[in-house]
């Protein structure tokens, strides 16, 4: 049996040769033995049918291929870790789908609720376009090696790719990437980007341009005569470091100074540290006269927003303020005005992209951005001494 890494002992071209060498010779071909007679993974293997059943020169079924008059209504028999033999139905596609690869996709999430949900089900709904089904797995932001995980989706039955939300910090970061790239499993980041190599090769990906939903934010204050924008992010999200440049963006479009703006970094808020960044905050707004800011998340805005109303200030009157998410920002009184990232239709593009990769492996690399949306409610309003528009 295959140890689970590819010694890469053959190129594809001759791999796959002696695939088809195998059926001509027994009339089936089976995953389970390919892998050790190939000395490569299941993965690979599976991979290998799916682009000869696309040449039509064999034909898939549950657990190998038979050639292309066979008949595929007859699974072949597949062996368990245990070494049992047996036959499982693989999924039909949907009698909606669209012309295209059917089988599973999986997807590695490092949270399951908060913000995720939303992309998954833009997913779920997209695979069921494409005639594929969703196999979900939660990580965790915590986690110190994803590869585990990855390489168990991997290896699920008919999967025909991966996508991954992946650590970007850390010191496993780019090795995932490899892991990724070496797999030669198709797969698309979803709200993460990275590169590899010395020539800094990208992985595709789909993303909110969280850059341009801070620009945005800014703009929108500015609009209302705010000159003193602050910024308080979550130290722990990768979706920091985003917001951060859209916010200096438009600070630097709008020429505000250093003086005009102050940015914090904020633990997570169930840390008893937590409480105290946020009494600063408030005391930097009161003594550089802050009159507004961009808060990441939403959670966060809302307690940034309540002990400023407690000390004394009005929202929006004294302050406006801008939560980073939109998940809960319209439930606190006042209404919180709140970017919000197009949690669906990167789930959507991110399946997509991912079929268009299976059909067609030598496409160009691919990277999507879409737009956020600037939803405007109560919390902000013009800049104390401006006119109230019209």
């Amino acid at each position: 049996m295959s140890s689970g890494t590819d010694h890469r002992s053959t190129l594809p071209a001759e791999r796959r040769a002696r695939l088809l060498a195998a059926l001509h010779r027994d009339g089936v071909v089976r995953v389970a033995d390919l892998t050790a007679e190939l000395d490569v993974t299941a993965v690979t293997v599976r991979r290998d049918i799916v682009q000869l059943e696309q040449e039509g020169l064999l034909r898939r079924v549950h657990g190998g291929a038979v050639p292309t008059g066979g008949d595929a209504s007859d699974p072949v028999g597949t062996t368990d870790s245990t070494g049992t033999t047996g036959t499982t139905e693989a999924p039909a596609p949907s009698s909606d789908a669209r012309s295209g690869p059917a089988g599973a996709v999986g997807i590695l999430v490092p949270s399951l609720d908060y913000y995720w949900p939303g992309v998954v089900r833009g997913m779920e709904a997209e695979a069921r376009q494409h005639g594929l089904r969703v196999v979900l797995r939660g990580s965790s932001y915590e986690a110190d090696d994803e590869r585990p995980a990855l390489e168990r989706l991997a290896q699920i039955e008919n999967v025909r790719g991966l996508v991954v939300a992946p650590r970007v910090d850390g010191s496993r970061c780019a090795e995932v990437a490899r892991w990724l790239v070496d797999s030669e499993i198709p797969h698309v980041l979803v709200e993460r980007e990275a590169t590899l190599g010395p020539h800094r090769e990208v992985l595709e990906s789909v993303v909110s341009d969280h850059a341009l939903g801070a620009l945005m934010a800014v703009h929108h204050l500015a609009g209302l005569g705010h000159r003193r924008v602050g910024l308080v992010l979550s130290r722990e999200s990768p979706t920091s470091r985003k917001v951060a440049a859209g916010w200096r963006a438009a600070c630097a479009d709008l020429g505000l100074t250093s003086e005009e703006h102050f940015e914090r970094l904020a633990p997570d808020r169930l840390s008893p540290e937590f409480p105290g960044v946020v009494d600063d905050v408030v005391a930097t707004v009161v003594r550089s006269g802050t009159t507004a800011l961009l808060v990441h998340a939403d959670a966060e805005a809302s307690i940034v927003a309540q002990r400023a109303m407690e000390s004394g200030l009005a929202v929006p009157g004294d302050l406006s303020v801008v939560a980073y998410d939109d998940e809960v920002a319209g439930l606190f009184s006042p209404a919180m005005t709140a970017v919000r990232p197009p949690r669906d239709a990167v789930g959507r593009a991110a399946v997509d992209l991912l079929a268009k990769r299976v059909a067609d492996p030598d496409r160009p690399v691919h990277r999507t951005a879409i737009s956020p949306q600037l939803i405007v409610r109560e919390s902000t309003g013009p800049a104390p001494g401006e006119p109230p528009s019209r």
